[in-house]
């Protein structure tokens, strides 16, 4: 499975991935696992977005599939809010997979500069290796 460079925005961080959605939720989910922590929910958005669009008055499909894996690191998120204690306003995090268009995405939100730069490497490296780059 390989992966296209990363398409960096302004709140995100996305890598492509060459393979199903199962494939991509699996792999996301063992490379959170395999740091030893712990996914505290997944939250499965796209059916969620599916499900309710006709009650909000829209008919359009965002995602074929789409779960975001929330999980936390007690080490960097007491290092980040031991910096500032506001930055729990960015706790838990989450790596999220999607499927539109028979794309297949990995990626993960990002933060301000500071603190939060080494849970964004914490994020950007299992984003990476879950997509195999």
């Amino acid at each position: 499975m390989g992966a296209s460079a990363a398409l960096a925005q302004e709140t995100a961080v996305a890598y492509a991935f060459d393979g199903t959605f199962e494939d991509a939720a699996f792999a996301v989910e063992t490379a959170i696992t395999n740091r030893g922590l712990v996914i505290d929910y997944i939250s499965h958005v796209g059916e969620m977005l599916n499900r309710t669009g006709a009650d909000v008055g829209s008919d359009i499909v965002l995602f074929d599939e789409a779960d975001i894996y929330v999980f936390c690191s007690a080490v960097l998120s007491r290092r980040a809010m031991e910096a500032d204690p506001l930055n729990i306003a960015f706790c838990p995090y989450g790596i999220f997979v999607a499927e539109r268009d028979g794309q297949v995405t990995i990626g993960y939100r990002t933060y301000p500069d500071g603190p939060m730069d080494e849970v964004e490497a914490l994020l950007d490296d299992i984003a990476r290796e879950a997509a195999g780059s």
